[in-house]
């Protein structure tokens, strides 16, 4: 395994990407030297749990927890921990989305970093278009929706968020975006007619490009294969596990065990037959757009 190949080229990888990618790495040292969590902790001055927050990419890195780790480990060569220590000072970098930290929680700052990495984002939406696919409008809407400060600027920056985080899908790397969306989220008239209109039309020039595919799930089929939004982002990295994301009222779950993985895979794979095609989803948003 090789530290500099895992850090190096992608520009893409943002701080929460790296640093599940060096704890991955640590984990298969440990693992490869017969060494428990516990011992490992204790070597740190910390706990198994510490170790396993680590590992997971859960907590940030400290300079001298890896340099004790990489000796425990048997990593002695100085070129090798050398790359190591880059990649912790990597992965300590703050994302671009720093700025918003008061707006966000904090369960979702990992998201925007891992989204940032993913080559394939896979969504479902029954209430909202998604927010990688929202205009300013209609952002603007769902930003301000039952808050009291409306009209003061959070509304403004949590929308200038969401334009940011939409960057990602112009990028010469771009991901492969592939939403679901229920027809219900066509006749919600968030933001007004107006907005609305603007939202369509932007749905149906965005799917022209090679790198988004929108599908509409009619109303007969509502809820049958998933009820809740959730989104499954893939990584080219193999230290990056695929991670199924689910927000609900208090926080979000990140989840990557395969058999979790599995199942989200299978709800998606029975919304896309359920769903019209793109192609035929575009005439739906066409036609829509027509009767506004």
């Amino acid at each position: 395994m090789n530290a500099v190949n895992a850090s190096g080229g992608e520009q893409n990888l943002g701080p929460t990407a790296r640093r599940m990618i060096l704890g991955s790495q640590l984990r298969r040292l440990r693992e490869q030297a017969a060494i428990t969590r516990s011992e490992a902790g204790y070597n740190i001055r910390g706990s198994e749990s510490k170790i396993s927050r680590l590992e997971l990419g859960r907590v940030g890195f400290k300079e001298r927890d890896v340099a004790d780790l990489l000796t425990m480990y048997g990593i002695t060569e100085s070129s090798e921990r050398a790359a190591f220590l880059d990649m912790v000072k990597e992965s300590n970098q703050p994302g671009w989305w720093r700025r918003y930290n008061d707006l966000m929680p904090t369960w979702f700052n990992d998201y925007i970093g891992l989204e940032e990495a993913a080559t394939r984002i896979q969504t479902w939406e029954p209430l909202y278009v998604p927010g990688l696919l929202q205009t300013e409008d209609y952002a603007r809407a769902v930003a301000s929706y039952g808050r009291p400060e409306s009209a003061d600027d959070a509304v403004e920056r949590r929308v200038a968020l969401r334009m940011r985080r939409q960057k990602l899908l112009q990028r010469p790397n771009a991901p492969r975006l592939w939403a679901v969306v229920d027809e219900s989220v066509l006749y919600r008239p968030i933001g007004g007619s107006k907005a609305l209109r603007k939202q369509l039309e932007h749905l149906i020039e965005i799917t022209s490009t090679s790198n988004v595919s929108v599908q509409i799930l009619p109303f007969r089929l509502s809820g049958y294969a998933a009820q809740g939004a959730f989104a499954l982002l893939r990584f080219a990295e193999p230290e990056l596990p695929n991670i199924a994301y689910v927000e609900h009222l208090t926080g979000a779950l990140y989840l990557e065990k395969l058999d979790e993985i599995e199942a989200y895979s299978r709800s998606l794979d029975r919304l896309a037959v359920d769903a019209e095609t793109p192609d035929r989803s575009r005439q739906i948003l066409a036609k829509r757009l027509a009767e506004i």
